[in-house]
């Protein structure tokens, strides 16, 4: 995990990933590390030196709205990102930890995944576990070593390039997605694990870690390249789950009359008639439960992600 100074470590990665030139500033010297300098940054932020470089340092913890304000702007912050740096200056006091309770998926959304036949659906967790699945979403994600965890399917899994012939894309927007998912809590003990783990195992993951990307799993277009039918262009939408805060429902869809539409349908006819479940204790991503599985879509057991 980050260090006992989240903000000055998002502040020094942010600054590093961003050129002279984007800031509007000459590019003019040999410079020793990527990025903006601290007096760069200071002075797009309109502040002194001395005091940008006590924000690094953990020694200025509470700098004012106006100066994260002008912060955000200085390093091209989006929306999500500019959040972020606000809620690392002022986090809101947890009362009580209650994701660390196991985290349950309410019978009338089971339901309703249930219903939608050519629609493929996942409800994910804060640390983008698979929580439940229809069985068209069981279908499209069947078969792989992590396919309850979209970090671990992405980063651990032997056949993550192949699932995802966009692989980098796929591989950045998950990290951002899990920095947004689980915003400034640091301490939540599945998320130091998970991090841990992914740290140790997958160069890849570290690297793009360091980056302190934050990006919300809104909409976006994805490719697969399903072991089944073939390559799939699927839509999605995520969409919040208002009665279980922290919890997603990921719903993908193809476009009308297109080949994805036909290899969709294709996967329904060989997916099983089974309801929208929650995938069992032993199908979890966890390491010591992690476990392959290369049964038909439909077969019984299995996990998804």
């Amino acid at each position: 995990m980050d260090s006992a100074n989240p903000l000055g470590e998002y502040l020094r990665a942010r600054r590093a990933l961003l050129r002279p030139e984007e800031a509007g500033l000459p590019a003019a010297g040999r410079r020793r590390v990527p990025g903006l300098r601290r007096e760069e940054v200071a002075l797009l932020t309109g502040v002194s030196t001395d005091y940008y470089i006590r924000l690094e340092q953990g020694r200025e913890r509470h700098p004012s709205v106006q100066v994260v304000e002008a912060l955000a702007r200085a390093l091209d912050l989006d929306g999500d990102a500019a959040e972020h740096l606000h809620r690392l200056v002022r986090p809101v006091p947890a009362r009580h930890r209650a994701h660390t309770r196991p985290e349950r998926v309410g019978p009338a959304l089971l339901r309703m995944m249930e219903s939608w036949h050519r629609t493929p659906a996942v409800v994910l967790g804060r640390r983008l576990t698979v929580l439940a699945h229809n069985s068209l979403g069981r279908a499209l994600f069947a078969g792989h070593t992590y396919s309850g965890d979209l970090m671990r399917l992405v980063f651990l899994d032997p056949d993550a390039r192949a699932f995802y012939p966009d692989w980098e894309r796929v591989a950045v927007a998950a990290v951002a997605g899990l920095r947004a998912a689980t915003g400034a809590d640091h301490e939540d003990p599945e998320l130091v694990r998970t991090v841990g783990e992914l740290s140790l195992k997958s160069q890849e993951f570290r690297r793009l870690w360091a980056r302190h990307d934050i990006r919300s799993k809104t909409h976006e277009t994805k490719r697969f390249q399903h072991p089944l039918v073939g390559e799939l262009t699927l839509d999605y939408e995520s969409l919040t789950v208002n009665s279980a805060p922290g919890q997603q429902l990921v719903v993908y869809q193809a476009a009308p009359g297109s080949p994805s539409e036909q290899a969709l349908a294709l996967l329904g006819s060989l997916a099983a008639d089974e309801p929208a479940q929650v995938p069992a204790p032993s199908e979890t991503a966890s390491p010591a439960g992690a476990h392959r599985d290369r049964r038909a879509p439909g077969s019984e057991g299995g996990p998804v992600g």
